[in-house]
């Protein structure tokens, strides 16, 4: 059983040509969520050059950001903070950012053993100027 894809009005537009999640049986599918704020499309803790070249960002104000986006995008979803249960970080710097990232992941998920499964993955580059995006997968309690 597949549902439409799903469209977060209070969560970044998508950079691309996709949903923000797409609901299949009880699973629910998140694409690639970033930090982008979803008022004015900014990317918190990056300070640019004349250019716009990145010169500095913060991967704590990053990772907070993208969780409050995956937040918004469950809920519209139908699905809760705790129906995650797996979880996909791509980080663009892995020896510089992990431990910063890996801090504010066990604020947000202090009890290993309910936090969602989770493989993070070091890339060379994201569409759009972030250091951080997750994949997530959560399961959505059946309609009453």
């Amino acid at each position: 059983m597949s549902a439409g894809g799903i469209r977060a009005g209070n969560a970044p537009r998508a950079v691309g040509h996709y949903p923000h999640a797409r609901r299949v049986g009880n699973l629910l599918f998140l694409s690639g969520i970033g930090p982008r704020d979803p008022g004015d499309d900014s990317i918190p803790g990056n300070e640019y050059f004349a250019d716009h070249r990145v010169r500095k960002y913060d991967i704590q104000a990053q990772t907070r950001a993208v969780l409050a986006n995956v937040r918004r995008v469950l809920e519209a979803g139908g699905a809760r903070w705790q129906d995650l249960v797996d979880v996909t970080v791509f980080l663009t710097d892995m020896a510089r950012d992990f431990p910063a990232y890996n801090a504010v992941w066990a604020e947000h998920f202090p009890d290993p053993a309910t936090a969602p499964c989770r493989t993070t993955v070091g890339i060379a580059a994201l569409p759009t100027p972030i250091a951080i995006e997750l994949k997530c997968i959560a399961v959505v309690a059946d309609d009453p």
